[in-house]
């Protein structure tokens, strides 16, 4: 066999060895530990919603794949297919922030109340009439 075709062979073998373990290593990434981490922002529902609102762009830099710790007045709670989401009002007919609680994690409740204020921690995933928090868990004002 020629010898750059050997070289290719080994160099295209070497590559997908070690493409294969790039995949393997990130499709097996542990999830991030909402619960155990720092919030890396703390603001009212309010806020967090008319910044994105007024300029999404710069909000997104802010706040995307961040943790972001929010408190704010429960507008509705919907449980669809056990995934509990929790709509914090912010002053807006038609959005707010969606708080998705993380399944993965063990809540002390999930029964929430129109009304009533409540804090969240979760991963900010971006806007699109609401702002959305995905892996959230309730923490303590």
């Amino acid at each position: 066999m020629n010898p750059i075709v050997r070289i290719v062979l080994v160099v295209l073998g070497l590559g997908v060895l070690v493409g294969g373990f790039v995949g393997y290593k990130m499709w097996n990434k542990p999830h991030r530990d909402v619960a155990g981490a720092q919030a890396d922002v703390k603001l009212q529902a309010t806020d967090l919603f008319n910044q994105f609102s007024t300029d999404e762009a710069t909000a997104n830099g802010q706040y995307l794949d961040k943790i972001v710790q929010v408190c704010g007045t429960v507008a509705q709670v919907s449980n669809e297919n056990d995934v509990i989401t929790v709509q914090l009002d912010a002053g807006d007919l038609m959005g707010g922030v969606l708080c998705e609680l993380d399944n993965l994690t063990e809540h002390s409740r999930t029964d929430f109340q129109s009304g009533e204020t409540v804090c969240f921690k979760g991963i900010c995933t971006g806007y699109l009439t609401d702002v959305v928090l995905n892996r959230c868990v309730e923490v303590s004002q």
